[in-house]
């Protein structure tokens, strides 16, 4: 979804209506937003209502505000050049929060069998010598 709110945010900076530019995107993109925006961009174009024909692009994951932003520049022309813009900026975090999140993640995770394997070294190498010299020394004093 950044990579279609950025291509829309383009084509809108450009000077294209919402359903310019929906077309223009959708060629472009394909996958599921790519294919939502082309067929939104042909219902208006065939005089759809504009909330149906945004609304299955706000039925995709995080495609909610980019339909709601896109339908509202196409009903009262009001630009939608820097919503979207700020859209694609908001996914494009999400997406590096999630990421980060799911290394740190995988680093807990990984280190996990990395202490198993030093844990029975460390009792061996370590702990284990302690406890026979304590024992020793417990039974040369009885």
């Amino acid at each position: 979804m950044p990579l279609a709110a950025d291509l829309l945010a383009a084509c809108l900076a450009a000077g294209a209506g919402p359903c310019e530019a929906a077309a223009a995107v959708g060629g472009s993109l394909g996958g599921p937003a790519g294919d939502r925006l082309a067929q939104a961009a042909a219902e208006l174009r065939l005089g759809g209502g504009s909330a149906d024909a945004w609304g299955r692009l706000g039925a995709l994951p995080g495609g909610k505000g980019l339909a709601r932003c896109m339908e509202r520049a196409h009903t009262t022309g009001v630009p939608a050049v820097e919503p979207v813009t700020r859209l694609a900026a908001d996914h494009r975090a999400e997406r590096a929060r999630a990421a980060a999140a799911r290394a740190r993640r995988a680093g807990v995770l990984a280190t996990a069998p990395l202490g198993l394997c030093f844990l029975p070294a460390f009792l061996t190498v370590g702990v284990a010598p302690v406890l026979i010299g304590l024992a020793s020394g417990l039974v040369r004093g009885s």
